[in-house]
């Protein structure tokens, strides 16, 4: 069996995508999600320049091989277009190799660990009141678990607060705009969008919050310790993690648990985090940490120290990406959670998928492969469209975290 083809689709049914589609000697394509969002455009060269020549006459059984070849061949290693790159490949390898075999991709994984896999959606709101009402709109669609993001008093452009109901997406103009934080006016309001939470909806639901990167340390130590009352499930990326040694500082003041790792590449990303146990969650994804081969090192590495996955979900990764993590998700034994932001109808449309929601849960299909395909035809009609994320400075101009 050779591969005899690959090629990188993009479309922007409502925002960009790409994706590769491998084909083979005997009929068989696998296809899998390279997206990277505002730098789409790089991965694309990546593929089509340097990974795809080489990937051509290769036998796309040696899932392995091949990945060890795109990794450790390569000198300049690791990074978000390289392993953005190489996860495409990868997914769509194990896409092949279950269509091959006849089985769901978690029967080829190990088979099931459990029936479901729990999921959370994005509550959000322009002010702590219209938070508080999406949260009980996502409480009437079944969700057990939610998180919840607000407006801020005083902060004109919140992270985490759409333009629309329950499709977020922060890449908003060709180039990026440039949005305004502080840090005790956040400090301040957060605590309070959480209480009113708690008493308008008691100790059941699960909430989650984002701090996308924005705090000290220290600062978000103080902020863990005020939301300890409120129970969260956890409080995510609360320090940019380049120095994974800083959630040791916060890990030592609070209670409340710890979420991090949506923009790892690779288990080096979290190997002291995970070690010291200074995190309950690691969110890295099949997307962005090398597909499936490397998520599930990294996955077992976290099992060791009892810390769970909670893999990122949001609307820039494709339905391909979401497919493949429900089945990765239905296998590993150390699942913690799933995010779940739901893709409009036009991406759906793009890439008809087998999993399914119901009842807070994701289910995945039994369709040989991931369970997710594109139709290329549908695809071509919404061509790339130039989208950046924003940028943060703080009210006297200073570049910060977004």
């Amino acid at each position: 069996m050779k591969i005899t083809a690959a090629r990188v689709i993009v479309t922007c049914p409502g925002r960009n995508f790409v994706t590769l589609k491998v084909e083979t000697d005997q009929g068989v394509s696998g296809i899998g999600d390279a997206t990277l969002n505002g730098r789409e455009k790089a991965v694309v060269a990546y593929l089509e320049d340097h990974v795809i020549p080489s990937l051509i006459g290769r036998d796309p059984s040696r899932i392995e091989d091949i990945w060890q070849f795109f990794y450790r061949g390569a000198y300049w290693r690791r990074g978000p277009v390289t392993m953005s790159a190489i996860s495409a490949v990868d997914t769509a390898l194990w896409d092949i190799k279950a269509k091959m075999a006849g089985m769901p991709l978690y029967q080829l994984l190990g088979g099931k660990s459990r029936e479901r896999v729990m999921v959370y959606g994005h509550a959000n709101g322009a002010s702590l009141e219209e938070t508080v009402d999406a949260v009980g709109q996502y409480i009437a669609m079944g969700y057990k678990a939610i998180r919840a993001q607000s407006g801020i008093p005083g902060i004109e452009k919140a992270y985490g607060v759409a333009r629309g109901t329950l499709h977020y997406e922060p890449a908003d103009a060709a180039l990026p705009t440039e949005t305004v934080w502080d840090t005790p006016k956040y400090l301040r309001f957060a605590p309070r969008l959480f209480e009113k939470l708690r008493d308008t909806y008691g100790d059941e639901p699960e909430l989650l919050h984002d701090v996308h990167h924005r705090l000290t340390p220290n600062e978000a130590a103080q902020l863990g310790k005020a939301l300890e009352p409120h129970r969260l499930f956890w409080m995510e990326d609360p320090t940019p993690a380049e120095n994974q040694q800083a959630f040791r500082l916060i890990r030592e003041r609070t209670t409340t648990p710890l979420a991090v790792g949506e923009i790892f590449d690779s288990i080096w990303d979290c190997k002291d985090l995970i070690e010291n146990q200074l995190i309950d969650y690691i969110r890295t994804t099949v997307l962005r940490a090398g597909g499936i081969t490397h998520l599930r090192r990294i996955a077992d590495l976290a099992s060791l120290y009892q810390v769970r996955t909670g893999s990122h979900g949001a609307t820039d990764l494709s339905p391909v990406t979401m497919g493949a993590a429900v089945h990765f998700d239905t296998w590993v034994p150390n699942f913690g959670i799933q995010e779940y932001m739901r893709h409009s109808e036009e991406t759906d449309a793009v890439f008809p998928h087998d999993y399914r929601f119901a009842d807070g849960h994701m289910h995945c299909g039994e369709t040989p492969g991931h369970g997710v395909t594109i139709d290329e035809e549908l695809a071509a009609k919404y061509p790339y469209r130039p989208a950046s994320l924003p940028v943060a400075r703080l009210e006297d101009g200073t570049m910060w975290s977004w």
